[in-house]
């Protein structure tokens, strides 16, 4: 048990890390640009919030949330996902008093009690952003822009995305009555799960992955055609942006998305390269959370994307991540002066913003020289007690194996002038 990570849960070595630097630093470009602000929340709420902001009638809540109580006797749950964390935060810190919209973005672990799958882990890594105060449709276009633009600069160009407008508390009860209407007569032939959706929240039922809810769905009313004035106005308006930025879209009237604070806008994008097609994107608008959580009436828009799930996609579709450059220099040394000498060496080095490596092992010159090509260093200096007399050393071009003798002196500027 001691060597074991826990179920659900996994490693990220230094032989892959570099890809999650390599994504998370595109991320933080691509907001920065966007005029998005990185905020960071705890790895724990209390449970209400998820009550309140996820909805009852979702799974996350039902089944996937990880709770429990803690020595106080308060209810906490870690982070089952993250915009109702940044609403809190929102709340919390009056940033709706701040001039508006408010702009943020995440790259946080969140938790998930399910069964573990390709993709899908009980600790997994999630990116998304949010817009708080902007209720026209140009904000909803500009989230999917971000992630459009991440998955593109990714290399994910045959990418399908797909919108819907689920209305608004308004539409939406008029839409709930003709739904349950048209699933009553089949009420007994859905899942357990969608037997609870139907009379909590009856919009879920399409959501539902079971074949045979998908059946007896395939025929229901659509909720585009139940739209009041301000919600068809609204996504009218979000079609007049995509088409602006040249975004190629689908209208899915099927998009409900798994969270019940979702209202307007819901999208979700999705990879075709690789014949099965993978969400790997979902986002929309929850004009109500906010207001539901303790704030003021404000509108909101985001989205949220895996990590996990986008690496896995990017490797099934034969995206390599570049790898970090090698060493800029390996200090091979002769004797124990030297291997004082070169340490100091090593450490000025570094701290002019150069990558240095030399041996810890007390390994011989030969064994030195081999591990500076298994680190795939790009130069070499060997410094025994001739060289430190001298103030010189050959500093070996590894990559193509010529020599230049210099001064000791002159290793850094030389470096960085190659």
């Amino acid at each position: 048990m001691l060597t074991k990570a826990p179920r659900g849960t996994k490693d990220i070595l230094p032989s892959e890390s570099y890809k999650w630097q390599y994504i998370e630093g595109l991320i933080r470009e691509i907001c920065d640009v966007y005029g998005f602000k990185e905020i960071r929340t705890p790895g724990f709420e209390h449970t209400e919030l998820f009550l309140r902001g996820v909805g009852e009638s979702t799974d996350i809540v039902r089944k996937e949330m990880y709770t429990f109580t803690d020595k106080g006797g308060r209810s906490i749950t870690l982070k089952a996902e993250g915009t109702s964390p940044a609403v809190r935060a929102f709340i919390e810190h009056n940033l709706y008093a701040e001039t508006q919209p408010t702009k943020l973005y995440y790259i946080t672990p969140v938790y998930r009690y399910e069964r573990p799958q390709s993709g899908r882990l009980r600790e997994h890594h999630q990116f998304g952003v949010e817009i708080f105060g902007a209720k026209s449709a140009s904000a909803d276009a500009e989230v999917i822009s971000v992630a459009m633009t991440l998955l593109k600069k990714l290399g994910l160009n045959n990418l399908e995305l797909r919108i819907n407008s689920i209305g608004c508390p308004v539409c939406r009860k008029n839409y709930n009555k003709v739904l349950k209407d048209f699933l009553r007569d089949n009420l007994e032939y859905l899942c357990d799960d969608c037997k609870v959706r139907y009379e909590i929240n009856p919009l879920r039922v399409l959501d539902c992955k079971v074949e045979s809810c998908q059946r007896i769905t395939k025929d229901a009313p659509l909720i585009t055609d139940y739209l009041c004035d301000d919600c068809k106005s609204h996504f009218e308006e979000l079609q007049k942006y995509l088409d602006i930025m040249g975004y190629d879209y689908i209208i899915d009237p099927r998009i409900v998305r798994g969270l019940d604070y979702y209202t307007k806008t819901a999208f979700e994008i999705i990879s075709k390269d690789i014949g099965a097609q993978g969400t790997v994107c979902g986002g929309g608008r929850y004009d109500g959370l906010i207001e539901e959580c303790g704030g003021p009436s404000m509108p909101g828009v985001g989205f949220g994307m895996g990590l996990e799930r986008l690496l896995i996609t990017l490797e099934q579709n034969g995206i390599e991540i570049p790898k970090p450059e090698g060493v800029d220099l390996f200090i091979a040394y002769v004797g124990e002066e030297a291997k004082l000498f070169t340490f100091a060496l090593a450490n000025k080095l570094r701290f002019n913003g150069l990558k240095v490596e030399r041996d810890n092992m007390d390994r011989s010159l030969k064994a030195q020289m081999k591990y500076a090509n298994k680190l795939n260093a790009k130069f070499a200096i060997v410094i025994g007690e001739e060289e430190m007399k001298e103030n010189k050393v050959k500093l070996k071009d590894m990559r193509v194996g010529s020599e230049v003798e210099i001064s000791i002196d002159e290793i850094e500027q030389r470096i960085k002038n190659i």
